[in-house]
């Protein structure tokens, strides 16, 4: 396709995005006019969602395999096993860059999964490009070539990478529609869940916990980010965001690990992460990752992080504010003694004491969170 052609193609995309009359829709046009415009057999769009810390599959367009809906109820995978689409935006774009698209194979030595992916489903090549709503990478266009057909170049990059602005310019649109439902459950920093959504997910996993006669193990990680006032007064508070926006990247490639996590920022520098079902040691081992990952980071100055667990012996767990009190005691002994590992309630004893302890005895740094 000559340069004409490609430039007809990119109207036409757009033309059909702003026909679109639902999000569904939308999607649908976008993927379809990017695998046309690049020749393509297949296109995907999928949307990272950050508090799962997973890419969601939207639409499947084109040439589809088994196992591939159209509009799949819940395709997804873990940004864990496809790391780039959460490295661009902290790693590349704030050195003045911008989001470029990349081009996979199935026979080349390109780290990560995708030529995997490809080979199981009998596809030669692919390229992928960012899709960036607000400075915020969004999720990300995907189109794929059978085996036989002609392997993508750096060119189709280009052109890919124009196409993705193109569809970010059409979801905006649509986006909008979608705004105040968002803007309740999710913290305008970080794009993690806030307070409200945890506390709707934790009520759901206890009830689940109770019916299932305490076989479903409900976890809570508590962590608070060290160095963060200290950044803010030497390097300024551009500079503090940036840390809780890394952080929260961290934190949610973490998550991903523990199938159906919700990661959130509670506020200011504190964030949590729930798990329902995996057991506790799962998420003991991906906390102590956190920590690791966070004490890397070139800002701040690692992070402590208290963990309970109903799958630990810490006594029932009738509400989300024992649970919340356990896992912020466990945080506060971390935080005192500078732990680079997690503490974990039930595993640490004197945590449960303190967590248990009358409200404004000896054993209470403070009123813990939680609602009465």
């Amino acid at each position: 396709m000559g340069v004409d052609g490609r430039l007809r193609a990119v109207v036409g995309l757009a033309q059909a995005m702003a026909a679109a009359c639902a999000p569904r829709d939308s999607v649908r046009a976008a993927a379809r006019g990017a695998r046309l415009a690049m020749d393509g057999s297949f296109a995907a769009i999928s949307a990272w969602e950050r508090e799962r810390g997973r890419l969601r599959v939207l639409v499947n367009e084109g040439e589809r395999r088994d196992g591939e809906e159209e509009f799949p109820e819940d395709e997804s995978y873990p940004v864990h096993d496809f790391p780039e689409i959460t490295e661009f935006l902290h790693e590349r774009w704030v050195g003045g860059g911008g989001p470029h698209a990349w081009v996979d194979s199935a026979v080349g030595d390109r780290p990560g999964r995708r030529g995997e992916a490809l080979r199981r489903r009998g596809r030669g090549t692919c390229v992928v490009a960012p899709i960036v709503l607000s400075g915020r990478a969004w999720g990300e266009l995907y189109v794929a070539r059978d085996e036989g057909m002609a392997d993508f170049d750096e060119d189709d990059a280009e052109f890919a990478t124009v196409l993705a602005a193109v569809i970010a310019a059409g979801l905006a649109q649509s986006d909008r529609l979608e705004e105040a439902r968002r803007l309740a459950f999710t913290d305008p920093l970080t794009g993690l869940a806030n307070r409200r959504a945890v506390d709707m997910r934790l009520d759901e996993a206890l009830e689940e916990h109770r019916r299932g006669g305490g076989e479903v193990v409900v976890s809570l990680v508590v962590c608070d980010l060290n160095g963060l006032k200290k950044v803010n007064d030497t390097l300024g508070h551009a500079m503090g965001d940036r840390l809780l926006e890394r952080f929260g990247s961290v934190l949610s490639l973490c998550g991903a690990m523990l199938p159906g996590a919700l990661v959130a920022r509670l506020g200011g520098d504190e964030f949590c992460l729930v798990s329902v079902g995996p057991s506790a040691d799962e998420v003991v081992r991906v906390t102590d990752e956190v920590c690791q990952r966070a004490a890397e980071l070139e800002l701040g100055e690692g992070v402590a992080c208290g963990v309970a667990s109903t799958g630990d012996p810490i006594g029932p767990v009738k509400s989300s504010r024992r649970l919340f009190r356990l896992a912020d005691a466990a945080q506060y002994k971390a935080k005192a003694a500078r732990s680079a590992k997690p503490v974990v309630a039930g595993r640490d004893t004197a945590v449960v004491r303190l967590a248990d302890a009358e409200p404004g005895g000896p054993g209470e740094r403070r009123r813990f969170r939680g609602r009465a």
